[in-house]
């Protein structure tokens, strides 16, 4: 079953299916949402999914989002009517997911909620009026009869503190709101088109799961106790049932890859308070893509301990300022300077929350234990916008490479043997790839460029990881390739070789025009060709993008490409 909303708005629509024995899914589809979480681009809109399960007692897992308020509550009532739902399910409480909790409780108040014990307490807080209320932990059971028995499995940063998977014995369903999720909007209830899916999958991850890694083989070695899964009911996108044991362990290979790295930087947010949360994912994206692993700890509910610990074990820290008064979340941040020492490095910024502690005081008192300062830090004088959130992954990036300079310095000494030298006898052009999405601008010096295809006309490019036009890059996505002209190409190399302060305009002082499919044209450059991403190859410190090419044209017909040489082929 379908309901939607008016056409004229954006399009929001509701789905209906049994999946299961005695379960039922409710998917709220959002076809136009461009934006999400830590305001990373959708391509293709995205899904809140919502589960009924009917045993000799009835439960609701997770509810929707807001903005789907009618549309959810009708097709709930005409499901089932809610007084009978004997339980809510809280898998965690981010709005997207528990934002109609307190209408539901309206209509049937004597609903038992199920969650952690941070979730019911984040609860509280979200729904202002009391609740029966059933806190569990990992391996806790809830007997809902006719064969379903919910196993609950602890799964704390996935991506909330407050996050718990449910496991349905009887039908071998699991429940695991934003893991194993994606981004993709679709009437396919389930995965049957994995082609389609796994990019946004991958980048799914790489946004959310990928800074929380080792949270993610913690749940998976709890997931690995239990019986068989046949199907995972996740809070976004298709759900898995064609591909699942081959998702999960894409899940399980990327984090093991994350959790060897080198070295570890923690950062440390204010679930639930301004922000906080948002803006730490994205420093945090930034920092993985540095190929820096990465370790997010709740100021909110973080046992001292824990926190001791964690900062012996880093590298470098990053502190989003917590709420002034919060008694808990101060003496946290008093233990990270207690545990600090002085050869790591520090970043700090503003939740934007209503009371946050001021940073002044906080960045001297690491300063004088000699800690350095990673990126200056960041100040938030309103709403958050995308420039924002990419100021912060830029920022984040700028702490892992700082992180991981040194290491990269003596590998480029050490590898001038004749490999390395043969190998950088290849030669390439030169080009400027200049991207545009949203609010969002960036640029990068290119060398490894090269045609792929004639039919379609399709070019590869090679972008390393730590790029921070790498983010504009996604399937989906468009970008000018600007190509340099032999004897012309000094300045716009030299300006776009520069290292630029997080959140810094790549364009000014440049001229520019804007291609049709609006991302800046370098006037100066011989020729220009306006691409479109169509698919992505990971390799070990690049993405090798494939993108087919819409339309172009040469400045001048009679000048050359400029050319790129290099003495040793195991750096640009």
């Amino acid at each position: 079953m379908v309901a939607t909303t008016d056409r004229s708005e954006k399009r929001l629509s509701i789905q209906t299916a049994e999946i299961a024995a005695d379960t039922t899914t409710i998917r709220s589809l959002d076809w136009d949402r461009d934006r999400f979480d830590i305001e990373f681009g959708l391509q293709n809109g995205t899904t809140y999914n919502s589960y009924l399960i009917r045993g000799d007692k009835i439960a609701l897992v997770d509810t929707s989002h807001e903005k789907f308020r009618q549309l959810y509550l009708d097709t709930l009532q005409g499901l089932i009517d809610p007084k009978e739902i004997d339980y809510l399910i809280i898998s965690h409480t981010e709005p997207d997911h528990s934002g109609l909790v307190k209408d539901v409780l309206q209509l049937a108040p004597q609903i038992t909620v199920v969650g952690a014990k941070v979730a019911i307490q984040f609860l509280k807080d979200l729904v202002h009026q009391p609740f029966e209320q059933q806190i569990v932990k990992n391996g806790d059971q809830l007997d809902l009869g006719k064969g379903h028995v919910l196993e609950f499995v602890n799964a704390p940063n996935l991506h909330w503190p407050d996050t718990i998977f449910s496991y349905d014995a009887g039908t071998q369903v699991m429940f695991t709101c934003d893991a194993f999720g994606m981004h993709y909007c679709s009437e396919a209830t389930f995965d049957e088109d994995l082609g389609a899916i796994e990019p946004d999958y991958r980048f799914y991850y790489e946004c959310l799961m990928a800074p929380n890694a080792r949270s993610v083989l913690s749940a998976l070695k709890r997931m690995d106790k239990l019986p068989e899964v046949t199907m995972v009911a996740n809070g976004h996108g298709p759900l898995l049932q064609h591909n699942v044991s081959e998702l999960i362990e894409r899940y399980r290979r990327w984090s093991q890859a994350q959790t060897k790295a080198e070295k570890l930087v923690v950062v440390f947010y204010s679930s639930d308070y301004g922000y906080s949360d948002r803006l730490s994912q994205a420093i945090a994206r930034g920092i993985t893509k540095a190929g820096v692993g990465v370790e997010m700890l709740d100021l909110k509910s973080a046992d001292p301990q824990e926190v001791q610990e964690i900062v012996n074990r880093a590298a470098g820290m990053v502190v989003g300022m917590p709420p002034a008064g919060n008694t808990t979340a101060t003496a946290a941040v008093s233990t990270v300077l207690a545990a600090a020492k002085s050869k790591q490095i520090i970043g700090v910024f503003e939740s934007y929350g209503e009371d946050d502690e001021p940073i002044d005081p906080l960045l001297s008192q690491f300063r004088n234990l000699g800690l350095k300062e990673a990126f200056p830090s960041i100040r938030i004088k309103e709403v958050p916008s995308e420039a924002t959130y990419q100021l912060c992954e830029e920022a984040g990036t700028d702490l892992g490479q700082l992180l991981t300079r040194d290491r990269g310095i003596k590998q480029r000494k050490s590898l001038d043997g004749d490999l390395d030298k043969a190998l950088g006898r290849i030669s390439t052009g030169l080009y400027i790839i200049t991207a545009h999405k949203g609010d969002l601008k960036s640029a990068m010096l290119a060398s490894w460029v090269t045609q792929a295809s004639f039919q379609p006309l399709g070019l590869t490019i090679a972008v390393a990881k730590d790029r921070a036009i790498e983010s504009l890059m996604q399937v989906g996505d468009r970008f000018v390739l600007n190509i340099l002209e032999e004897g012309n190409y000094q300045g716009l190399m030299k300006h776009f070789l520069k290292r630029f302060k997080p959140g810094a305009d790549r364009f000014a002082g440049v001229k520019t025009q804007l291609a049709t499919n609006g991302s800046p044209i370098l006037t100066d450059a011989l020729a220009y060709l306006e691409c479109q991403v169509a698919s992505r190859m990971e390799c070990s410190d690049h993405w090798i993008v494939y993108a087919t090419v819409d339309t172009g044209r040469v400045s001048k017909s009679d000048a050359l490409t400029a050319v790129h040489h290099r003495k040793v082929g195991n750096y640009y």
